[in-house]
């Protein structure tokens, strides 16, 4: 009980306003999944060069997809993330809390990069759209699509896409 009507205002004032703030504070963010419990494949890229092997997490579900390779501190250069699609769509990629540069390889149906982005700046939160509509984006350490002469017009071979793949991952 408050004795005086004063001290009782200014502790409903007091509540109002830890009411208020506690609205105005963010939700906490869900918890990242382990990159290690994400679906893994093996996929290949027929280059001018010849065949590059890669080994790609698969984000399959829309947090997985929303996830990404945020916080990520490093990347090896014979591994990647594929964001595969039930069916062709101009998609839209950002680098919110991803801390390093990435290329970034949009697909079509048929496993034909159709557009690169490479080296995308890292915590940006700039929109990298596909050009047109894709079945898929494979992210890449940055740097890769330039060391390993990948292009447009190059092809994947993956499950996905309908084309099996044969051969080891680089080391």
């Amino acid at each position: 009980m408050f004795r005086s009507p004063m001290l009782h205002t200014r502790a409903m004032l007091a509540l109002c306003l830890l009411g208020s703030l506690a609205a105005l504070a963010p939700l906490p963010a869900r918890a990242l999944e382990s990159l290690q419990q994400f679906p893994t494949s093996v996929l290949t890229i027929r280059t001018h060069k010849g065949a590059e092997w890669f080994t790609v997490w698969i984000a399959d579900t829309p947090e997985r997809s929303e996830q990404g390779l945020m916080f990520l501190q490093w990347l090896p250069t014979d591994q990647g993330m594929l964001f595969p699609q039930d069916a062709p769509r101009v998609m839209h990629m950002w680098m919110k809390n991803t801390l390093i540069p990435l290329d970034m390889l949009f697909i079509d149906a048929k496993g034909h990069i159709v557009a690169i982005h490479e080296h995308a700046t890292p915590r940006s939160e700039d929109i990298i759209s596909s050009p047109a509509a894709v079945k898929a984006v494979l992210e890449l350490a940055g740097g890769e699509c330039a060391t390993l002469g990948i292009r447009v017009g190059d092809q994947v071979q993956h499950k996905l896409f309908g084309t099996g793949i044969a051969g080891p991952a680089r080391n």
